[in-house]
């Protein structure tokens, strides 16, 4: 099990490029009183999913500049068919 000093530790270890991220995921925790009893269904269904799509867009949204492209596949060798 990992402790709290722990996970203080690892924290310190992130690179600063993922601090926010890392941050507005530990702050969804706090939206709970019991992390045994996670329950988003407190939360406002559209407010929690504008902060989904601003959270990805926060996360994902720097390729935008640089975009993953899928490179050539190349040919595929031709096999017999199995029967």
């Amino acid at each position: 099990m990992i402790t709290r000093e722990r996970l203080k530790e690892e924290i310190d270890n992130v690179q600063d490029e993922y601090i926010i991220p890392l941050y507005k995921i530990i702050k969804t925790f706090e939206y709970s009183d019991d992390l045994n009893e996670f329950d988003l269904g407190r939360i406002d269904k559209a407010q929690r999913k504008e902060d989904w799509y601003r959270f990805i867009d926060s996360f994902a949204g720097c390729l935008a500049d640089t975009p993953i492209e899928r490179g050539d596949q190349g040919d595929f060798e031709l096999r017999e068919e199995v029967v």
